[in-house]
């Protein structure tokens, strides 16, 4: 493989500048404030902090709530990546079939994932509103007995459909390209040897759409872990009884609403370990089941 040879010494650490930059101003100094508003506690009214080292850790792991919200993120995580994966490569499985007007239903596909996450949660909030939403007044009708606002169970349900829903577009764009990827002589020759339907997308299309799967696994874990929030927020405010209060929902709560910055602090330093820890393992045993090419 050929190097890349530059003309400027300093051009290359120009060119790489800005993205240095923005790393370090919105990862690297909010995680070092974190980090160090871990270790300390103010006292009621906000005048002094003291530091207090893990005691703050050893607070939150004792925590019914904290444990409570990390057994809601994990539902909630694997819920709504499986949903909006599948769901995705349903449509893109079906949008390749298309003859007449792809174009027009691949755009119409992704329109979704132009819209904020607090706008879908709003969304998804009119539809099933108990009091004044039409799904929810069509499932009353037919006994369903439909309260996302007092039922814990149907509020998770309400909000991992959301959330997914949110994310299919994103899955979809990356699902359509790799599979378009395929060589259609490899299809061909697939249907030649009579292999045909889900046969043959199980034996010949889903392994080589391995290495798109894994990278929308990662991505949707992050997504559930963080850009959920919006969501959350606006359809359940992580009721009802805490039971959408997930991890960086909890962060929230307890750091802008509560003013518990240092327990605070402490949660979001853990979800970031949390996150990185998950990204490193699927990164490490589960591609090795990726087969590229």
């Amino acid at each position: 493989m050929q190097n890349v040879v530059f003309p400027n010494k300093i051009l290359p650490y120009l060119l790489v500048a800005p993205q240095i930059i923005l790393t370090v101003i919105f990862f690297f100094w909010p995680a070092s404030q974190a980090l160090y508003q871990s270790a300390m506690r103010e006292d009621p009214f906000g005048l002094r902090s003291t530091f207090v080292g893990f005691a703050n850790f050893t607070a939150i792991f004792n925590d019914p709530n904290y444990l409570h919200s990390l057994q809601v993120t994990v539902v909630f995580s694997v819920a709504t990546a499986v949903l909006a994966m599948g769901t995705a490569l349903l449509l893109a499985t079906a949008a390749d079939l298309v003859v007449r007007g792809r174009g027009f239903y691949r755009t119409f596909m992704i329109i979704p994932y132009a819209v904020a996450p607090a706008v879908a949660g709003m969304l998804w909030l009119f539809m099933f509103n108990p009091a004044m939403g039409t799904f929810a007044y069509l499932l009353r009708r037919n006994g369903v007995m439909w309260d996302p606002l007092l039922d814990g169970n149907q509020a998770m349900l309400l909000v991992v459909v959301a959330a997914a829903w949110k994310q299919i577009s994103y899955n979809f764009l990356f699902f359509v390209a790799g599979l378009q990827a395929i060589p259609k002589s490899l299809l061909e020759a697939a249907s030649i040897d009579g292999a045909r339907g889900s046969r043959r997308f199980w034996t010949i299309i889903f392994p080589l759409l391995a290495p798109t799967t894994f990278f929308l696994l990662v991505v949707n874990t992050v997504y559930a872990f963080f850009d959920t929030f919006g969501i959350i927020h606006a359809v359940t405010g992580g009721g009802p009884a805490k039971a959408t209060e997930t991890l960086v929902y909890k962060v929230y709560n307890d750091g802008f609403v509560n003013l518990n910055l240092g327990s605070s602090a402490a949660q979001s330093v853990v979800l970031m370990v949390i996150v990185i820890g998950l990204t490193a393992f699927q990164f490490r045993f589960v591609e090795k089941k990726v087969h590229y090419g």
